[in-house]
């Protein structure tokens, strides 16, 4: 059985997750968090029983959550938007209860530099409640553990929420365009072994 499959069959079941110091079963981030609010949400690796529920997200988003032409309009373009980041890359899924409420997809380069880019969205209902963060920490998580070297992303220069996240996060602005940003952050400890500690041992 793979570690992927052991992780999986070996879930933790206690939301209350402050004393946890992790055990050999753990994703490379506790999947579990709360948003400010106080709500229980999960971030998890996407799996294809996740399509619709993701495309009822995207589908749900309202025009200023779009940016730069994404994500598109009307379920088929959804879909076969999906299908493609999906093929190409990994993501990663944000859920409440059952609901998808935010979501990340990577795509390697096609160097052998471990350069890879990515994009990130977060239900409207969801924004301003720390989502974002956990999922960018998760995403680092994730990297790291695939021997990631750094991570890039475009983003609108309008989106002053987003790029604070970023920055808050350790992401620098590597190109300024008239409409867009340039980001990238270099994944080397300690951060990359912040993100990782398990929920007891964090700040």
């Amino acid at each position: 059985m793979s570690s992927s499959d052991s992780r999986a069959t070996a879930a933790c079941t206690a939301w209350d997750n402050s004393e946890c110091r992790g055990t050999p079963y753990c994703p490379p981030r506790c999947p579990r968090f709360e948003s400010k609010s106080g709500t229980v949400l999960l971030v998890r690796p996407y799996e294809a029983d996740d399509m619709d529920t993701l495309v009822r997200m995207y589908d749900d988003f309202d025009q200023y959550s779009r940016s730069m032409g994404l994500p598109p309009n009307g379920v088929s373009k959804i879909e076969n938007w999906l299908d493609r980041l999906t093929e190409r890359g990994w993501n990663l899924v944000a859920f409440d209860g059952n609901r998808a409420i935010g979501h990340v997809a990577v795509v390697p380069s096609d160097s052998v530099d471990y350069r890879w880019k990515f994009l990130i969205y977060i239900h409207q209902e969801y924004q301003n409640e720390g989502v974002g963060s956990e999922m960018i920490k998760q995403l680092v998580a994730y990297a790291d553990e695939r021997d990631g070297n750094e991570l890039a992303l475009e983003v609108s220069t309008g989106n002053e929420r987003a790029i604070t996240v970023y920055k808050n996060i350790g992401f620098e602005v590597v190109e300024r365009g008239l409409s867009e940003l340039s980001m990238t952050l270099k994944l080397r400890r300690p951060l990359t072994r912040r993100v990782r500690r398990p929920p007891a041992e964090r700040d």
